[in-house]
């Protein structure tokens, strides 16, 4: 697993063994969602909620994201994480807690231009976080959900519409937009 592209390009990142409790994306899954993004990194606040190794957020930080909020349930992620970032060069813009996700959006504050959710498959987490995230998006926001190819997602969650999903293997990434203009 590495860094795609930016200012850590080419950094190798490390991740927990076996997929119990992270579960890299793969890199052509992660190229395709950053280019699905590319003109909103730049500057942009991202959050990369249940964030494994941090990978997401450390590729955003690498391609001029202003700062990343990386969150994860488990204590050793959190380690790894704050090692990746160290790693990375990306310490400086980083902010990393662990920490249940229904939790810290029910007092997360801050708006986020870019969401990232990679979370545990086959438990339909996607769809009971959707709704209380939709509060912590920016008007013009974008969230990237990655998840099995059988996930049911809403077509619209708290005032986030789901307006596209792109298909890797057994992979599926969709897509929600908060309207509105950044």
């Amino acid at each position: 697993m590495r860094v795609i592209a930016g200012s850590a390009r080419g950094k190798v990142l490390t991740a927990l063994p076996g997929e119990d409790v992270t579960r890299p994306t793969i890199d052509r899954v992660k190229e395709a969602m950053f280019s699905s993004v590319q003109f909103l990194v730049p500057g942009a606040r991202v959050l990369d909620l249940f964030a494994g190794s941090g990978q997401l957020g450390i590729e955003a930080l690498s391609r001029g994201a202003a700062s990343c909020t990386f969150l994860d349930a488990s204590p050793e992620a959190v380690r790894v994480v704050t090692a990746n970032c160290r790693a990375a060069h990306v310490q400086d813009r980083a902010r990393i807690s662990c920490g249940d996700a229904l939790n810290y959006l029910c007092t997360a504050r801050e708006p986020f231009d870019l969401v990232f959710l990679d979370p545990p498959f086959s438990h339909g987490t996607l769809a009971r976080v959707l709704p209380p995230l939709a509060r912590s998006v920016a008007p013009g926001g974008v969230v990237l959900c990655e998840s099995e190819l059988t996930a049911q997602l809403p077509e619209e969650a708290g005032g986030l519409r789901l307006v596209k999903q792109y298909k890797y293997g057994k992979i599926l990434v969709s897509r929600y937009e908060r309207e509105g203009t950044p």
